[in-house]
């Protein structure tokens, strides 16, 4: 039973990071019907950002909460601006043009990232320090969680929340919706459609940081290939719940973070990666369009 429960812990965590990415997918694709396949790389930006800002940060004498939420904000902003600039670089210029070169695009943005960082950074793997701090009440689940696991999924809770109330009761979202359902008719309504697809594009990356920070936290090192496989499994996370379905991108991501978890504990650590893309062939083979994915479903 401890090992089931470390197990079941273990996938709640995993498919929390992985939902945080994975959402950066879906909406993307909810709002231009492309894959940015450059989103791992900021998800990578964002931790390495926040190593650099808690270095700088503690060198100062900040600790506790206030490194944290510092930390994370300057990560955020860094990662959006970083999604902001692939926009225009890699989408805006193609958007019109066919199907397949912003794809090419981004995976060319995606391995000049990779790069980037490893000549900017080092290729090697960096120390990160924890810098959720103990927070006594909790401190009793110690047991069941560490607070870095129940911080990660708290965190994710909470950004799902706010990115729910963000497209559903504000103005901003429901000019997301409508750039979603129908670019041209959005346009003629009114709706700057470019600064929409930017504003996507950033919100995405806001998140994807926000999974850079509790990653390193959780994981105690970074290096720049990190953004790589975690932004394959968040992508594979996306398709399982349904491309472009914000639920769907939750709900897929927790159940590849279950699948992997309880493969490693029960089969084998060796397997662990194998279990994303063999759920990936079972679900387009069954459901291409995934869980909650429909060809009429709304998007986003």
């Amino acid at each position: 039973m401890d090992l089931f429960l470390d197990l079941f812990i273990g996938g709640l965590t995993k498919g929390s990071v992985y939902a945080l990415i994975a959402l950066g997918y879906t909406m993307v694709y909810g709002i231009i019907s492309l894959i940015n396949f450059a989103h791992g790389e900021i998800y990578m930006i964002g931790a390495f950002t926040a190593l650099i800002a808690s270095t700088f940060l503690s060198s100062l004498g900040l600790t506790g909460w206030g490194l944290l939420l510092s930390v994370m904000a300057i990560a955020c902003l860094w990662a959006a601006m970083y999604g902001w600039t692939v926009e225009k670089i890699a989408y805006k210029p193609l958007r019109g043009s066919s199907r397949l070169a912003p794809l090419i695009s981004a995976i060319g943005m995606s391995l000049f990232l990779q790069n980037y960082v490893s000549l900017a950074q080092t290729p090697n793997f960096l120390p990160f320090p924890n810098l959720i701090p103990p927070i006594p009440p909790l401190e009793k689940l110690s047991h069941i969680a560490t607070r870095t696991q129940i911080a990660i999924v708290a965190v994710t809770a909470l950004s799902m929340g706010a990115l729910t109330l963000f497209i559903k009761k504000t103005r901003l979202g429901m000019a997301m919706r409508a750039v979603s359902q129908d670019p041209e008719m959005a346009r003629m309504s009114g709706v700057d459609t470019d600064r929409i697809i930017s504003l996507t594009f950033v919100a995405g990356s806001t998140l994807a940081a926000i999974g850079g920070v509790l990653i390193g936290c959780s994981m105690h090192q970074i290096d720049f290939f990190i953004g790589f496989l975690a932004g394959m499994k968040a992508f594979t996370a996306a398709v399982l719940g349904g491309i472009g379905s914000i639920p769907g991108a939750v709900i897929g991501a927790l159940i590849l973070g279950f699948a992997e978890s309880f493969a490693a504990g029960y089969v084998s650590s060796s397997y662990e990666d194998v279990v994303a893309f063999v759920l990936l062939i079972i679900i387009l083979t069954f459901k291409p369009d995934g869980i909650m994915g429909s060809a009429t479903t709304q998007k986003v």
